[in-house]
């Protein structure tokens, strides 16, 4: 199932919690636990004074009782008060509570390990394609909501956690993830559909990339989300995922089946951060689909024009081998995948596809870098954002994308992608992003009037993001 995918300009500009109003909250959350355990311990000294009080009476109590002043039965009542006074449980307003924080969206979480979590994003994305008018897949202008999405996740008692995701998109909704999770020390556990693991590109979130759209091999070869059960291990700069999948949640007549392992090693000098990785994967093509089909977009969504396409093809399994690399050198971030498909086949020959890039940005604002997190992408957090009188972040990226469906008897066309990008971060949870592409194509499978399969196409893109 190919993901679904459009393109939009938008401008938003929303106020997001900035580090310092962390700073300023994680201060408030100090002092209101320091507040609670001062009003607990007057709570047991009123208690103890109390305990000590009640003994003093008794001991008087004894001592009249020996001397024939007080009855017997009026000692027991008094040791039966001191007994209930020991046992006293704190009071309800004093013992733990549920907490509620705030980051970008509600976390309510209790001590006994119970949390719950809502979170979303918002894409506005438009397009503008400009291929040969004789090819009659000159698209122009297009515009649509690229992504509604609502999330839920949360931990129960025992380690265990959960994770809902559900987008609109096309007009219908679709289950993103939907997981089981277990945690024990380094290792996560998990069970349910969730992303397979390819990919640097393909698993760092859509809220993190540099460009509007991925790298044209992830969407090529149908990377996507399935059901599966995987396990997950990161400690001492060392990830390591693996799992077990069969098909998309949207997909399961399909019944194929397969895995994934990446590994990557991510160490950190000063202020350097390395990344290197690779990966493998595998389905088994047996279930009532035995056929593929691998082609792409021009770097746009929503228009379904694709000048590199194979054409459903017969096939018995498909073999995935991936390499990544990429360095982050404060301001200047350099990174690259390359990817290389192979196709087991009956009767025919077996076709090796190849797709990767090579990327490399710089942040134009002082003080900037790009996120980083366990082996992925991860969120920009400029250092003078707008709420705080700041203009955010500002980052230029260029790169350099490269596609080969054309392999043995099948001539889906190749591609060669130069693009550039403008992404403005005002806060931690709004973007602004432009796109441009020239894609000069070989081979298209979609000709001009004259004939002509090789020509260039023009992609330009825009995106507006929020997210909570």
């Amino acid at each position: 199932m190919q993901r679904a995918l459009t393109v939009s300009v938008a401008g938003l500009a929303m106020i997001a919690a900035s580090p310092a109003a962390h700073a300023q909250q994680d201060d408030r959350a100090i002092q209101a636990m320091q507040s609670e355990l001062s009003a607990m311990r007057a709570a047991m000294d009123a208690m103890n004074a109390r305990i000590e009080e009640l003994e003093g009476e008794l001991a008087r109590t004894r001592s009249a009782k020996a001397n024939g002043a007080i009855p017997a039965d009026a000692v027991a009542a008094e040791q039966t008060a001191i007994a209930a006074a020991q046992a006293a449980p704190v009071p309800a307003e004093e013992a733990p509570q549920t907490t509620i924080a705030w980051n970008g969206g509600p976390e309510l979480s209790h001590p006994d390990g119970w949390s719950f979590g809502v979170s979303g994003r918002l894409n506005y994305d438009a397009a503008y394609i400009d291929a040969p008018e004789s090819t009659g897949r000159d698209e122009g202008f297009s515009s649509g909501a690229r992504r509604l999405r609502v999330e839920f996740e949360g931990e129960v008692p025992g380690n265990f956690g959960y994770d809902l995701g559900i987008e609109v998109g096309s007009g219908e909704a679709v289950v993103m993830d939907a997981t089981i999770s277990h945690r024990s020390g380094p290792v996560t556990f998990m069970v349910g559909q969730h992303n397979t693991f390819q990919s640097m590109e393909e698993l760092s979130s859509s809220l993190h990339t540099s460009f509007i759209e991925r790298a044209a091999f992830t969407d090529a070869f149908v990377f996507e989300r399935r059901i599966g059960v995987s396990a997950q291990y990161f400690q001492d700069d060392f990830l390591v995922q693996g799992g077990l999948f069969t098909d998309n949640i949207e997909a399961l007549d399909n019944r194929n089946e397969g895995g994934d392992l990446r590994i990557a090693y991510t160490p950190r000098a000063g202020n350097t951060q390395l990344h290197i990785g690779g990966s493998v994967h595998y389905t088994d093509l047996d279930g009532l689909t035995d056929s593929l089909r691998y082609s792409q977009r021009p770097l746009a969504r929503p228009p379904r024009t694709r000048f590199v396409d194979t054409g459903i093809f017969s096939a018995d399994s498909e073999t995935g081998i991936g390499a990544e690399a990429a360095a982050i050198f404060g301001r200047l971030h350099v990174a690259g995948e390359a990817f290389w498909q192979h196709v087991e086949r009956t009767d025919f020959a077996d076709p090796t596809f190849f797709g990767g890039y090579a990327e490399i940005g710089y942040f134009l604002t002082p003080g900037d870098r790009r996120g980083y997190k366990k082996g992925v992408f991860d969120r920009i957090r400029p250092a003078n954002p707008l709420n705080e009188g700041g203009f955010g972040a500002l980052q230029f990226n260029v790169r350099y994308d490269y596609l080969d469906l054309q392999e043995a008897d099948i001539t889906g066309g190749e591609q060669n992608l130069y693009g550039a990008s403008l992404v403005w971060t005002p806060t931690d949870h709004t973007r602004l992003l432009m796109n441009y592409a020239y894609i000069d194509y070989d081979n298209a499978v979609i000709p001009t009037a004259s004939g002509d399969n090789d020509y260039g196409v023009h992609s330009l893109s825009a995106r507006a993001q929020l997210d909570f």
